[in-house]
This record gives structure tokens, sequence and C-alpha cells, in this order.
């Protein structure tokens, strides 16, 4: 087994409000191994992105970490000064947004936001930095880099400030890069070309890649392993062909039934009745049960952890033998 680069335990994070604290992520646990792309899905309101900000150092105010740990490499990094997280973010963890225009600067063409971020992280000339930028360029499938790294970002079009901010993210070689819903506003043939682009890169630099995403298909061409997230907990975990085709929790299996089938197998879609709870408004029990069609008693007092489920792991009581209402 490779020793994982980033280990995620038992993360919570709070808002602390004037009615009371809102728990937004509780007790969330896995790691990544260098080399590995884990998926991370769930519908909005999950807690992926939180997920992913905590991570990077960018939880908005007033949200806190309220306990558990983030170590990078076996560094503990959670509990770092601002200005020490800063020099790690960049340097050893990158990030990709899903909206580029909000990485990029409008008023900086795309060479000197590259350049200058190369050279705040690795001890190289302006002359060795812009090198480096045209062939991160290159890498990234950006055609006639040399003359297009002197343009700004209005001049290229969506897809190609993707790749933008993708060359951003690797400017300083990272051992992690945290993708938040990188295709999401892209279309289709621009979404599979950033996938293998996410894809090469874990091969090519042997980083570790967090993909956030609530797109069931990008998780299934891009993904290693894949955690399902709801109401701001880990509930089904496993490789990625085990967890779309043998799901053990029933929203996975809910997940995967409302996909079409693209052969024709499928007369209806499966619809998950009901919506994500509030955060003030978590039920007790498994935060699920009341949208799910096989809850039963158990479920409505008693939150289960993950558990063994055959060859993922699920927080579910049906997977449980000893829970008595298994059906």
């Amino acid at each position: 087994m490779t020793a994982a680069l980033l280990e995620v335990r038992h993360l919570r994070v709070e808002f602390p409000t004037r009615r009371g604290t809102l728990v937004a992520l509780d007790d969330v646990s896995f790691d990544i191994a260098p080399g590995e792309i884990l998926g991370v899905v769930g519908e909005s309101g999950a807690g992926k992105s939180l997920t992913g900000a905590s991570i990077i150092g960018l939880l908005e105010p007033p949200g806190r970490i309220a306990a558990g740990e983030i170590r990078l490499e076996g560094r503990r990094i959670d509990n770092l000064a601002p200005e020490a997280m800063r020099s790690i973010r960049g340097r050893q963890i990158g990030a990709i947004f899903q909206d580029p225009l909000t990485s990029l600067n409008p008023l900086y063409t795309v060479g000197r936001q590259l350049i200058e971020t190369i050279r705040t992280h690795l001890p190289v000339s302006e002359t060795d930095a812009r090198a480096r930028a045209v062939a991160l360029l290159k890498e990234t499938g950006i055609s006639a880099a040399e003359a297009r790294i002197d343009q700004y970002p209005h001049q290229f079009s969506g897809g190609m400030r993707q790749r933008v901010v993708i060359a951003l993210a690797l400017a300083a070689e990272p051992k992690l890069v945290v993708a938040d819903e990188p295709t999401t506003a892209l279309d289709v043939s621009i979404q599979a070309q950033i996938i293998a682009l996410l894809k090469r890169l874990t091969r090519d630099h042997g980083a570790a890649v967090m993909l956030v995403t609530h797109d069931m298909g990008v998780i299934a061409e891009a993904s290693d392993r894949v955690a399902v997230m709801y109401a701001g907990r880990v509930v089904e975990m496993g490789p990625v062909q085990d967890v779309i085709h043998r799901p053990a929790h029933p929203y996975t299996v809910g997940l995967m039934g409302s996909i079409p089938s693209m052969d024709g197998s499928r007369d209806r879609l499966l619809q998950i009745d009901g919506a994500m709870p509030r955060l003030n408004a978590i039920p007790a029990g498994c935060a699920f049960n009341p949208r799910c069609p096989r809850a039963f008693e158990r479920c409505r007092h008693d939150r289960p952890n993950l558990m063994a489920a055959g060859p993922t792991r699920a927080a579910c009581w049906l997977v449980d033998p000893a829970a008595g209402g298994a059906a």
C-alpha cells in the first residue's frame, strides 16, 4: 500500500450563528494516495466544496474547523497560521475552481499571472519562469502557446480559460490538486479533454487529485475511488466501479438510478423524493432516513458510521448483520 499523501480525519466544520451553531461537516474521514483521483460526489449542499475549501484553507468566515485533523505528507495543516498556509497553497496544494473567471485577473495577461505564480513559489529567473509558463500552456493543450501567453483571459474561450486555470494550479508542481467542479460549465467534448488532462496529471506528475463534482459520469470516467456525501457526511466510499455497479447505500442507489441508460435498458429513471435537509434541520439518526424507501426504526434514532459493505464501505444499517431490520 502506498502511504497516503492527504489524510482527513474526523473533520467537523461549524458555522456559529445567533440562533446556534450549524454543523456543515460532521466526522468526515478519507485518504488520497499519490497518483490517485478521489471523486467526491453528492447533491448541492452535501458538503463537497466545503471539504475542499477546508483542505485548501479557504473557509469563508464565520466557518471554522471545530474538530478533526488534515495532514499533508504526515504534517498537520489545518491548524497553521494564515501566512504558513499561504506558502503551502499553490506550492504543495493546487486549486482548480468551477468558474475560471473568478480565478484569473482580467487586467493581467495569462502569462503575467503564470510567471508571478511560478516565481512566488520556485527560485527561478524571469526568463526561466516564462519558459515554464509556455511549457505549462502547451501541456494543458493550448496551441500557439508562445503567442497566446501574452493575451488576456477574455481572449480565451471558456474551455481554454479552464486550461489556463489548470496550468496555474500546476505552476509550482503541487503534490495535491483540489478540483472543485472543474468541468461543470463546459460542453461535453471539452469536459472529456479536461478529464483526460487530470488523468495525465496524476500519471505523469504523481499528483493526488480530489475531484469534487455532482456528475456521476465524470466520476466514472476520471476517478479511482469515490466518496459519496450527504448532509455533511460520507455515506459510501469505495472503488469507483464497485460504487457505480454495486452501490450499497440507498442514497447511492438513487444517484445511480437517476442516470439515463445509453443502451435503453431502463424505461424510467429513479427519483429520490424530497430534498437535502437544511443545516438547521438535519434529522436524528441517519440524515437520509426521511427520503429513504428502505428506512426502518433504527435509522430514525441511531446514526450509522461507515462499515464494510462488500467491496465498499457504507454508513447504512442495512449492511449491518446485527441491525435487525435489513430487508
